[in-house]
């Protein structure tokens, strides 16, 4: 990675001043959730959206599983934050287990719903330890998928993109030329696995715009609270997990809320290293935890729009 003058000038500022004194908060941040499964996590998940909405997040985005259930309480909870709150919605849209017409079936209703953002995934395979295959009459992957979608409606379209090597893919290039693959297909921005050092991203995005990927690629930013469940999602799509992370984690088990000052330490310091680097736009995977998420961008400057235009005024 080639920094430019101002970007040096910004590091070596980062470098001698306290790292988060006088950060201008001019980013762009969105926010993942996931569905709730009962009750009580519905509560813990409006409660999260309704901390974070007034920091004015591009858009919030909400996963997508492969069972009926899943896809119902998605499409319910995405309907909702696009019904009633001023944030944009985006729903996650794989091709598992769904023939083309299934998929567009709720493409179309998402579009029907007022949701006007899907970030297309091709998705894991439904049966743990079994390659991915795909469905009979569905969409092949995500390129395919994103070029489905562009056939239906101009939705806004995110996909996702991998700084450390897929386990389906059988070389960093393949992720890149898959990447690229998506974007030409007509995706608007990339979305990053979450990783956890800033060369990791630089590297990657480097290579990207190298191979001719002219979108914004926006890191993932994972806060973490377990490191066994970080592992967890590792083996899932090729994250890896520095050894100092279980030094820092060690002894916290029954200390939560110091386990929380370390995760958002961690994250933030991340966060504020990609922002030397130039780096404007951030995506918080919350885990429908808003505090994690609130802090970090307290940190880089990120205030309540409200609070923030009357500060200007």
């Amino acid at each position: 990675m080639t920094l430019s003058v101002p970007q040096l000038e910004e590091a070596r500022r980062a470098l001698d001043a306290p790292l988060f004194a006088d950060l201008a908060g001019d980013m762009a941040v969105s926010f993942e959730f996931f569905p709730p499964k009962n009750e009580k996590m519905e509560e813990t998940l409006w409660s999260s959206i309704r901390t974070l909405e007034p920091l004015g997040p591009r858009f919030v985005s909400v996963t997508y599983g492969a069972g009926g259930s899943t896809r119902e309480r998605t499409h319910a909870t995405v309907a909702r934050i696009q019904r009633e709150t001023p944030m944009a919605a985006a729903a996650h849209l794989t091709c598992v287990e769904a023939t083309r017409e299934e998929i567009d079936a709720v493409a179309n209703e998402y579009w029907a719903a007022g949701v006007r953002h899907i970030v297309a995934l091709r998705g894991d395979s439904p049966t743990p330890g079994t390659p991915y295959a795909t469905h009979p009459g569905g969409y092949e992957n995500a390129a395919d998928l994103v070029a489905g979608l562009r056939k239906l409606h101009p939705f806004e379209i995110s996909v996702a993109a991998y700084p450390e090597r897929h386990p389906d893919s059988p070389c960093d290039q393949s992720d890149i030329d898959n990447l690229k693959r998506k974007i030409d297909a007509g995706a608007n921005r990339a979305i990053t696995q979450f990783f956890f050092s800033p060369e990791t991203y630089f590297r990657f995005r480097d290579r990207a715009v190298a191979a001719g990927v002219d979108a914004e690629i926006v890191p993932g930013i994972l806060p973490v609270m377990s490191v066994a469940q970080v592992r967890k999602f590792a083996g899932q799509c090729g994250a890896s997990i520095p050894d100092w992370m279980d030094r820092l984690f060690e002894g916290l088990d029954d200390h939560p809320a110091a386990r929380q000052l370390v995760s958002a330490t961690i994250a933030a310091e991340l966060c504020r290293k990609l922002y030397a680097g130039g780096v404007r736009e951030f995506h918080f995977y919350t885990l429908n935890r808003a505090e994690l998420a609130y802090a970090i961008c307290h940190l880089l400057g990120v205030r309540p729009k409200a609070v923030a235009q009357a500060e200007a005024a």
